[in-house]
């Protein structure tokens, strides 16, 4: 069951009455797609079309794959730092000593962003050159932090928890396909709320707010995390966490403001594979699954074990 709801003050709360979730996915033959995507199975990269996978990473401790634009490539994290590698995982190469959280490609593959501690303590987002031999990462958001040196690095923590808890903490970014906007947890927004999502204008430095919980007359608390972006730019989606509600999915519509719940209860780090199929993390066979999701019909399809899907362009 798909369930539209409208986000007010571009805050994502909703009452739990309004919200269906779907029963678990029914068995069926594993959806085939004509571009790889990867996942996160046990701590390693996995990259697949359909039944068949190939492994691309065997350290374990790796998180968060995002193809390059081009497709030949993926940033990750590894170890809590941003790393590189080939599409086939050959060629891993770690690209900054900074804690880093889930990276994203600017659309041109000039730049790969993450979010790391900024120079006000909270949720910072820096860019970083994959070409350079020793890239420097800079200062994007938040916007006063631009003409200051980062603070120097600090341990990664590791999340632990409940998946709320988990999740609660995560920095994940996403960067617009226009190449203008990158959307990521925290900002100017959190000195009203307790928890928000913002949208960043990468020239200008400024922000606008997503979704909001907690604090500046929200009702309800809860969080925003792990951003993607329609191909097209017309829609997003985000990992959604409210009071009385289990943890879920939103797809917003930028220009109209409107908002609908996707998929089951627990599912997330929903991204498109296009304007009519998505994929995401839920819950199958009393484990994390990548799930295949009809975003006309709500029908959601085991396509391999593990989270964190993300689709080679």
């Amino acid at each position: 069951m798909i369930r539209i709801f409208r986000i007010g003050l571009a805050a994502a709360a909703v009452t739990a009455s309004a919200v269906g979730f779907d029963p678990t996915p029914a068995s069926a033959a594993t959806p085939t797609f004509d571009r790889l995507v990867a996942y996160v199975r046990a701590g390693d990269i996995y990259a697949s079309k359909g039944a068949t996978e190939r492994r691309l990473t065997a350290s374990g401790g790796n998180a968060r794959p995002r193809w390059s634009p081009d497709g030949r490539r993926t940033a990750y994290l590894h170890g809590g730092r941003l790393w590189l590698m080939n599409a086939d995982g050959t060629g891993q190469r770690r690209l900054t000593d900074r804690p880093a959280a889930g990276p994203a490609w600017s659309p041109d593959g000039r730049w790969i962003a993450f979010a790391s501690a900024s120079c006000s303590g909270g949720p910072g987002v820096y860019r970083i050159s994959p070409a350079a031999a020793s890239p420097a990462p800079e200062v994007l958001f938040p916007a006063d932090c631009r003409d200051m040196a980062p603070p120097a690095p600090a341990p990664a923590r590791p999340a632990t928890g409940t998946l709320a808890e988990r999740l609660r903490v995560d920095d994940a970014v996403a960067w617009s396909p226009d190449g203008t906007r990158i959307a990521f947890r925290g900002g100017d927004c959190e000195s009203i709320y307790d928890a928000c999502l913002s949208l960043g204008n990468v020239a200008t430095g400024g922000e606008r707010v997503l979704a909001a919980y907690g604090g500046g007359g929200q009702e309800f608390s809860g969080f925003a995390v792990v951003p993607a972006f329609r191909r097209d730019g017309a829609k997003m989606t985000w990992t959604a966490y409210q009071d009385s509600m289990p943890v879920h999915v939103v797809e917003y519509d930028l220009a109209a403001g409107t908002s609908r719940q996707l998929g089951g209860a627990e599912d997330r780090e929903m991204v498109y594979e296009s304007q009519t199929r998505a994929l995401l993390t839920g819950r199958h066979k009393n484990g994390s699954w990548v799930l295949a999701l009809n975003l006309a019909t709500g029908a959601r399809a085991p396509f391999h074990p593990g989270s964190q899907p993300a689709v080679q362009p």
